[in-house]
């Protein structure tokens, strides 16, 4: 069959044309002994009409947060207590009379939904079951029909080994767009971002056939945890690295070009009209080690869920989470540069909360910001935190 999509090219100019004026966000933080990031040009549809769901969506700038210390107790997860933290957070979001009048505002019963988990780390951190069932049970109550909802992710085997296929209701199908890595198979050939990082052979980035073809509608469920190249994975890179392929290719120690890829590729259309929510998992927060960490010294059990349509704001929330818990903890900053703290041996780093594998970029946040995916600057996000009720 002829694809008949017409696309258009667009090219970015590397970091530095974005990030420029952030680069003093932390006094522990240095671009110097990062080099340039390369051109990075993406090829996507043409003629996308706007959508009002555009990220950063219906409510740019504003972050609902609620917590809860009965929300996980010794390690589980309660569902009921979920239902309630995740009904108030999106009547306070939406400003609707009911949760299922809240659902409504994003989904309606013809769409077809993607919930878009975050598996790696599983079992120890990763998107909550009860999480996803919670999404699925509004959604059902909004008149989407089971058939039309996906849980989907990158990689199938980290769906195997967090067994989302027999933890979410029946009839939701689950989805792995990658059998194995290398397979190309689930990707579309003509959506991409391309950049030559450090004389890769595969110099592109396809999206996903299931957010380009299939999906209307993708409700992102990020795990708040830091990532040893990005700083922190939460909203963006969850959209970001988890729709297209071949990024491990954008870090190579000690260097990463996450920062700008990671808020480039949400800028991509049609992921960024199709990701009208955000619910970020909060019940065990990563601290060191992310994004595979099974080490249970570095996961806390904090009990937060966090709600809203702007993953700038989201993000730029979670990460002042993870600095005030790294600091708590005695360990350095997400943003340090000291060469002293880089290790190349991956049990170092997973047991020593002092060392890392790259420089992280946690600036893929403002970045992204600059690109209009939403609000970094915390003065103008409207954070709305909500207590146990």
């Amino acid at each position: 069959m002829i694809d008949r999509r017409l696309f258009v090219k667009r090219t970015f100019l590397g970091g530095l044309a974005l990030c420029l004026d952030h680069w003093a966000t932390s006094p522990a933080y240095s671009q110097d002994l990062i080099p340039p990031a390369p051109p990075i040009y993406v090829n996507e549809p043409a003629g996308t009409q706007p959508s009002p769901f555009r990220m950063p969506g219906l409510f740019p700038g504003r972050v609902v947060e609620v917590a809860d210390p009965q929300a996980i107790v010794a390690n589980r997860v309660s569902q009921p207590v979920i239902r309630r933290m995740l009904d108030r957070a999106l009547r306070e979001l939406t400003g609707a009379q009911d949760v299922r009048e809240a659902w409504s505002k994003f989904i309606e019963p013809k769409d077809i939904v993607g919930i878009k988990i975050n598996p790696s780390g599983a079992p120890a951190c990763c998107s909550s079951p009860e999480i996803v069932r919670e999404i699925v049970a509004g959604m059902q109550s909004a008149g989407v029909p089971v058939q039309n909802i996906y849980v989907y992710d990158r990689y199938a085997y980290e769906i195997d080994v967090g067994s989302y296929q027999t933890l979410v209701p029946m009839g939701v199908r689950v989805i792995g767009v990658e059998d194995r890595k290398l397979d190309a198979s689930g990707y579309d050939s003509n959506i991409y971002c391309e950049a030559n990082f450090f004389g890769e052979w595969e110099t592109r980035s396809y999206m996903a056939s299931i957010v380009s073809c299939r999906l209307t509608k993708i409700i992102s469920v990020p795990t708040m945890k830091d990532h040893s190249a990005a700083g922190v994975t939460g909203c963006l890179k969850n959209l970001g690295y988890g729709t297209f392929n071949n990024v491990h290719r954008s870090h190579r120690s000690p260097f990463s070009f996450t920062d700008p890829l990671i808020g480039i590729m949400c800028s991509v259309e049609p992921l960024r009209s199709k990701a009208v929510l955000h619910i970020m998992d909060g019940m065990r927060m990563l601290w060191h080690g992310g994004p595979l960490s099974q080490n249970p010294k570095f996961i806390f059990p904090a009990g937060i869920l966090m709600v809203g349509t702007d993953p700038v704001a989201m993000d730029t929330i979670e990460l002042e989470k993870i600095e005030a818990k790294r600091r708590r903890e005695g360990a350095p900053s997400v943003w340090s540069r000291n060469p002293k703290s880089l290790t190349d041996n991956n049990a170092e780093f997973y047991e020593d909360a002092t060392k890392n594998l790259f420089y992280r970029q946690p600036h893929h946040i403002a970045a992204a910001g600059k690109l209009g995916l939403g609000t970094s600057d915390l003065k103008q996000i409207d954070h709305r935190v909500l207590g146990a009720g």
